[in-house]
């Protein structure tokens, strides 16, 4: 290896550095913090970042672009170079100042987002939103865009994916998704959600959700389970990638679906080539192709029939009385029962796109100055009324119940139904490879996870995501293998 590019790997170890002090400090802040340490840890936010931000922007990482973009022959170091140098063009164009703010604004706002969401109080929370939202409407400026402002923020967590894509494919799914509600609320043949009532300890959730964990492949060496408000996964590194749980010993599906949820996108993260450790590349290639991972396992496999009729008897060992003599059929039903849900992540398969839609037009409307953070409340309740036909009782059920806003991450939530359809068109090439269903039902996880790996996990940001999906699927992005998926899931659950 040539000196130079030695030199720059060097250079990305020490961005990475402050990268995986950064995550660590996040991880602590949404698990174990004490509420009075959070104005000083802000600072310390803050600080890394702006040493991050120093390094994106440095006339030294512009010296190591500009030799090295047109001669290295190392592939590796080509595409971390071409990471680098969109994310120095996009960055430098943000007054360093401004970003140490930003960041600091950050993470105190998921903080006063947390006391704002505990005592159902949007005003709380009002004031940081609105600064979060200004300054993403002047970032989108800094950065640039064509045609729609939000753009350029959909462009940090989607990068080919614009408004004009979204705005074909979202009305043709929802149509879609309305059409087959509406025959779900006229059959005759519906679950009993009633068999799921019963206390369920937390030791024993957490206790099952572990053995899936390890059946998926997660590795324990590499990573941890913890506890807290909004479930997460966050990569320190490909050997420190955690995952973290929400309980309700009311109603295990939330810890158990969630955590498995969390788990797909954790296997992303460990599976990656560790000929890429150090590097910008050693992470997802896009939140929508994580999503896809974590929807993948989430959905496709462990809320499937398959999934069960290998899983039941563990789960029950588990389980409290109730579920003993529980026939498994009307388990499976019972867990796939749609009906809308206040809650985004309680939301069932059918209607959980619609949850996605709504936060779409909301933030999009907001970053275009078409209404204002006050309005935010009331134009909630009057979507979900539309789209899901039920008014949130309270702002906590309501506008207060996602974390990314006060994270500043708008543009993300498009990434949760795209990375839905790509699980769906990703499942269908492999089924065409290998049987699913068999696999599934034998507990065999082994030949998906490799699968998942060899055509997505290794590649990191080696590849983009529509480069992805077209390497792997041979078509583009199309989001009737999602439709015919569920059609048939819920045709045959509820005889439509």
């Amino acid at each position: 290896m040539r000196k130079i590019e030695q030199e720059f790997l060097n250079l990305l170890k020490q961005q990475a550095a402050y990268q995986e002090a950064t995550m660590l400090t996040y991880w602590d802040m949404r698990t174990k913090i004490p509420n009075n340490g959070v104005e000083q840890r802000s600072e310390v936010v803050g600080f890394l970042s702006e040493k991050q931000h120093q390094i994106e922007t440095s006339d030294q990482m512009k010296y190591f672009i500009d030799e090295l973009k047109d001669t290295t022959e190392d592939g590796v170091i080509q595409k971390a170079v071409e990471e680098c140098e969109e994310n120095y063009e996009r960055n430098r164009k943000i007054p360093i100042a401004e970003y140490k703010d930003y960041v600091m604004l950050q993470s105190k706002s998921e903080a006063i987002w947390q006391e704002a969401r505990e005592k159902d109080d949007f005003t709380l929370f009002q004031p940081y939103l609105e600064k979060l939202v200004d300054y993403n409407k002047r970032f989108a400026e800094y950065w640039g865009y064509k045609d729609n402002k939000y753009d350029a923020l959909l462009h940090n967590f989607e990068p080919g994916v614009t408004t004009k894509t979204l705005d074909q494919v979202f009305p043709e799914l929802r149509k879609s998704l309305s059409e087959m509600l509406t025959k779900i609320n006229a059959s005759n043949s519906k679950p009993d959600p009633s068999v799921m009532n019963g206390h369920f300890p937390k030791n024993d959730q957490e206790a099952f959700t572990i053995d899936v964990l390890n059946e998926m492949g997660y590795d324990f060496s590499s990573g941890r389970l913890d506890e807290t408000i909004h479930p997460f996964a966050i990569a320190l590194n490909m050997n420190d990638v955690r995952i973290t749980t929400r309980y309700d010993e009311n109603d295990f599906r939330m810890a158990v679906f969630g955590t498995i949820h969390e788990g797909g996108h954790a296997l992303y993260e460990q599976n990656i080539s560790q000929k890429l450790a150090g590097t910008p590349l050693a992470t997802g290639t896009s939140m929508g192709i994580h999503e896809s991972q974590s929807l993948f396992w989430e959905n496709f496999i462990s809320r499937s029939k398959a999934f069960w009729e290998n899983h039941y008897k563990t789960f029950q060992s588990y389980a409290p009385k109730n579920f003993q003599k529980l026939p498994l059929d009307d388990f499976y039903r019972a867990i796939n029962e749609v009906k809308p849900s206040l809650i985004r992540i309680e939301a069932d398969e059918l209607t959980y796109p619609l949850h996605i839609m709504i936060r779409y037009e909301l933030e999009n409307a907001l970053i275009n100055d078409e209404v204002s953070v006050g309005d935010l409340p009331g134009l909630w309740n009057e979507k979900m009324n539309e789209y899901l036909g039920i008014t949130p009782p309270t702002n906590r059920e309501g506008v207060l119940q996602d974390i990314h806003w006060a994270g500043g991450d708008f543009g993300y939530f498009p990434s949760y139904a795209l990375g839905y359809m790509y699980a769906a068109q990703f499942h269908n090439t492999m089924n065409k490879e290998m049987d699913i269903h068999k696999l599934v039902s034998e507990g065999k996880f082994d030949p998906i996870r490799n699968w998942l790996t060899d055509h997505i996990h290794q590649y990191g940001k080696m590849k983009k995501p529509l480069e992805i999906i077209e390497d792997v699927t041979q078509e583009k992005l199309n989001p009737d293998y999602l439709v015919n998926y569920l059609h048939d899931k819920y045709g045959a659950i509820y005889n439509f």
